[in-house]
């Protein structure tokens, strides 16, 4: 289900009342524009295939591999008929190319349900794709937030939310994660609409 503007508008004034740097984060980046992506298995693919390399060279190999497949986004049923070697050959390494076919298989298998996945918890969501070989928690969480639309989501393990929080909470470098909870706590329950602020100032020197 999409973030509805209502949900939006309600997330901001929270915020705003809530914390006053972050008021000023608002203010500064303007509206919240992310859209959720459409296809879930596509979003965690993609998601696979860009760690550790560049924009650009996980751009070209996706683009192969979906040349590969004949289709414009990645399907589990259509990924589970290759093979690793297939794989390589359009640039994605072995290691990557286990994960996606393992997520493909436990898809097409249904012990990852997407379809389930609106009536579960966060953390039922987290647990259910950490089985597949290549998903961590981040992974999960980008997910959660940016697929699903959870509204209160905080990956506290992020590096760019921490180096972003550091700056706009004026924190030294050496500061705990309890310390940035207990700030995100004052999000509550719209800790994904601050997380995405947070990002974005970094991104526009805000």
């Amino acid at each position: 289900m999409p973030i509805s503007a209502q949900h939006i508008k309600s997330a901001l004034t929270h915020l705003r009342k809530a914390d006053p740097k972050m008021k000023q984060v608002i203010k500064d980046i303007g509206p919240f524009t992310h859209k959720l992506g459409r296809h879930k298995f596509a979003m965690l693919v993609n998601s696979i295939l860009s760690q550790q390399i560049s924009v650009a060279a996980a751009s070209t190999i996706r683009q192969r591999f979906l040349d590969l497949l004949g289709d414009k986004t990645f399907k589990a049923a259509a990924i589970v008929a290759f093979s690793v070697d297939e794989l390589r050959e359009v640039g994605v390494s072995r290691q990557k190319a286990g994960y996606i076919l393992d997520l493909a298989e436990k898809t097409v298998e249904g012990s990852v349900n997407f379809r389930g996945f609106s009536k579960m918890s966060n953390q039922e969501i987290i647990e259910n794709l950490t089985q597949v070989k290549g998903i961590g928690v981040w992974t999960a969480q980008m997910f959660l937030m940016f697929s699903m639309g959870r509204l209160d989501v905080f990956p506290v393990d992020d590096l760019g939310l921490q180096n972003a929080m550091k700056k706009i909470y004026e924190l030294d470098d050496s500061c705990s994660k309890e310390t940035l909870l207990n700030i995100s706590a004052k999000w509550e329950p719209y800790q994904t609409i601050a997380s995405w602020y947070c990002w974005q100032s970094l991104d526009s020197g805000a």
